[in-house]
């Protein structure tokens, strides 16, 4: 090789360094096991864990790579908070409602029943405080969180029987997980906790009557409507369901900082990312099962009314007994108080005229 062409090529070498990303230049190689509560066929929930993986190795050129496990892999669906907290797996993917048989207080990181719309409650974990309260509570578990995903305002459940009144609800067995089926036992239901993949199995044995799980697309994917043709509305214990990113605190203390910089990017883009897919997809999931003979309902304003009074008790009598419940209830309740009003007057007076005032029709 001649000087001239030396030259050329060390030159070219050195474009090539300064204009490839320096996680990709300097960072180490990392492989991390991550454990999700949700099985392959419920996409876009499952889904939100494989943005993340895919974008973190795309960011870091492949150096970080994190595989995705569905339920049952490596760990049971709802065995993600032990398998993190031991460092089975460096990370997880779930519903923190799952784990409130652990503390109450798990469930404000996804919902809490007539709580925070899926706008509000990313306010309150990004801006509000939330996430803040939520990550102290974590510690003793040796879990960093992560937002990653929503489901949005779910529906209200599958009954195989139309629900006119509260006595309907007295020993309906009905997969409802979280405060949620803690609410619903105090109207006089039976609640079960039966995991995504194993819900329809339990309608159509009769071991449960009703079940509900999240919207019209995933609902239509599992087959509830051929079992139970009474679809209800609103999902008042899930108004929004944020799901998490649970990852062990050493092996996020051990990432190079650009690494966890990486890593919560990533996060936030599958947390908005599933809210923008069951928003594109539950509309023509509905259509499709209205077209085929389901029954749409709206719980009455009696059985409302009666759930929230029994959720708001709950909380007043979980926070009597529970600090750490209390402390972000406190923060989360004067939170929902200010933002409400926020949405009372914008929020909701404009949707209220769209819904009922369609445009006129032109040539």
């Amino acid at each position: 090789m001649d000087k001239r062409r030396f030259i050329q090529a060390g030159l070219a070498a050195s474009a090539a360094a300064v204009s490839a990303p320096a996680l990709a230049q300097a960072g180490p190689n990392v492989r991390w096991r991550l454990a999700s509560s949700f099985p392959k066929s419920l996409d876009t929930i499952y889904g939100g864990a494989e943005v993340l993986s895919k974008r973190l190795a795309q960011i870091t050129n492949g150096r970080f790579q994190v595989s995705v496990h569905a339920a049952g892999e490596l760990v049971p669906a709802f065995g993600v908070v032990d398998a993190v907290q031991a460092a089975s797996v460096e990370c997880g993917h779930t519903a923190s409602y799952y784990f409130v048989g652990k503390n109450k207080a798990f469930g404000f990181e996804t919902t809490l029943p007539f709580g925070l719309n899926q706008r509000q409650q990313t306010a309150w974990m990004y801006h509000g405080g939330g996430l803040q309260l939520v990550r102290a509570d974590l510690r003793e578990y040796h879990i960093i969180s992560f937002p990653g995903g929503n489901t949005g305002v779910q529906m209200g459940g599958w009954f195989r029987k139309e629900i006119r009144g509260l006595a309907d609800l007295k020993g309906l067995k009905m997969r409802i997980p979280g405060i949620g089926g803690e609410v619903m036992a105090r109207l006089g239901a039976v609640p079960q906790q039966i995991a995504g993949g194993d819900i329809y199995p339990a309608l159509e044995k009769g071991t449960i009557d009703a079940a509900e799980w999240v919207g019209p697309y995933d609902d239509e994917k599992l087959g509830f409507h051929k079992i139970a043709p009474h679809y209800y509305y609103p999902g008042w214990w899930e108004s929004n369901s944020m799901y998490s990113f649970y990852v062990n605190t050493k092996a996020w203390e051990a990432l190079p900082k650009d690494y966890q910089a990486a890593f919560e990017a990533c996060a936030a883009e599958a947390n908005i990312d599933m809210m923008a897919e069951y928003d594109f997809k539950n509309p023509q999931a509905l259509r499709r099962l209205v077209g085929s003979g389901v029954k749409l309902h709206a719980y009455s304003t009696e059985l409302l009314k009666a759930a929230q009074d029994a959720a708001f008790d709950l909380y007043a009598e979980e926070s009597g007994k529970n600090p750490a419940f209390r402390k972000i209830y406190e923060s989360w309740s004067k939170f929902r108080t200010d933002v409400l009003l926020w949405h009372r007057f914008a929020e909701h007076t404009y949707s209220n005229f769209v819904y009922n005032n369609p445009p006129k029709k032109t040539a």
